[in-house]
């Protein structure tokens, strides 16, 4: 994984970032190394890895470029509803597209006015004969308009609260709207969207589970997802030691090399330190899910996805620091990677929401 990283991913990451486009020729080159399979059970055409693999694979492709690192996990965010709730025609009839790099997939939870309140999304879902029908608006959806498939959610009991959630697989052609691409801090070759679905027809046969399933499958989802967005994280904060300890080796200031002066080299070993730990902790995480999926993976999988994000900012931002005003320019790669961090401190659950998860399982 680190050599095809290098060899393969790593010289594309600064055009990805400036140009701020889906990065293709990144993407197909993952689904000749078979990335795309690595989670999917072999069953239905995958490797069947375990999690932590996973959190390996995922950590390398971020440490030279944390775009195509959410590219190859988008789809698994996607599919794990279908995975773990989905029925076996679901199964047999999306997964072996995912896995073989031929469809890819987005999640649409959160809305304009339902990000960390959930309960409060305003897509509807009405059941019409054999049909459901889907109208509302997704936003921050990863993948928007490159996504073959959506996995939607909706209410189909409005009157029940987060009871009255259901979860949907749609397709892209059935009349999904991309309605505007967001312009952002990081992470630039992944489109963000606003999808609007209107009026869409759904097959009963799409319903993912059962009616009112779909809060509980949308948490479940993203315990099982949270930890590799930690390894998303830890991979971006080794990418910046990696980059920052070669600099200081060559970079000379009163005729030494930087990497001499003691202060910079505790800077150095902090950053090592923290990112060592995410790194355990992650992999911790990973096992569970793996494991033991219905005991403390909430717990430790929101500290792991927490405190491996919050890692990786406080060392990309060092790591900046460490390469002084060179660092603060396109030149040098530390501020994409320092850009590209912040994001892990809010997707899939702001860190707040996660001390919130954390606390709550301490005290229950």
């Amino acid at each position: 994984m680190r050599a095809f990283a290098n060899h393969k991913i790593a010289p594309r990451a600064s055009e990805v970032d400036a140009k701020a486009e889906f990065p293709w020729d990144s993407f197909h080159d993952c689904v000749e190394m078979e990335l795309p399979a690595l989670w999917v059970p072999q069953e239905y055409g995958g490797s069947g890895a375990d999690h932590v693999f996973q959190a390996i694979m995922t950590e390398e492709l971020a440490r030279v470029c944390a775009t195509t690192a959410l590219v190859m996990l988008i789809s698994k965010l996607g599919m794990i509803p279908i995975l773990n709730w989905g029925s076996d025609e679901l199964k047999q009839k999306y997964l072996p597209r995912i896995a073989a790099g031929d469809a890819q997939a987005s999640y649409c939870l959160s809305e304009a006015d339902a990000g960390s309140d959930v309960a409060s999304m305003n897509t509807r879902a009405v059941r019409d004969g054999e049909d459901y029908v889907i109208s509302g608006t997704k936003y921050w959806i990863t993948n928007a308009g490159i996504s073959d498939t959506y996995t939607v959610f909706a209410k189909t009991d409005p009157d029940a609260g987060h009871k009255g959630i259901s979860a949907f697989l749609v397709e892209a052609d059935w009349g999904v709207k991309v309605a505007k691409l967001e312009q952002k801090l990081g992470i630039k070759g992944s489109p963000t969207g606003e999808v609007i679905f209107d009026e869409i027809r759904v097959p009963k046969e799409n319903l993912i589970g059962k009616e009112g399933q779909g809060f509980y499958i949308a948490m479940g989802t993203l315990d099982r997802s949270r930890p590799t967005i930690g390894a998303q994280a830890v991979g971006i904060a080794q990418g910046a030691i990696d980059y920052a300890s070669e600099y200081m080796k060559n970079r000379k200031q009163f005729g030494h090399a930087i990497a001499e002066f003691q202060g910079l080299q505790f800077m150095l070993a902090d950053m090592a330190t923290k990112t060592e730990a995410a790194r355990a902790l992650v992999y911790q995480a990973c096992s569970l899910v793996d494991f033991d999926p219905t005991g403390d993976l909430g717990k430790i999988g929101a500290m792991a996805k927490m405190f491996a994000s919050d890692t990786a900012m406080s060392v990309t931002t060092d790591a900046v620091q460490l390469l002084g005003g060179y660092g603060y320019t396109k030149d040098f790669p530390l501020e994409r990677f320092m850009r590209d961090a912040k994001i892990t401190q809010i997707y899939e659950g702001t860190n707040q929401i996660q001390r919130v998860v954390v606390a709550k399982r301490l005290l229950a």
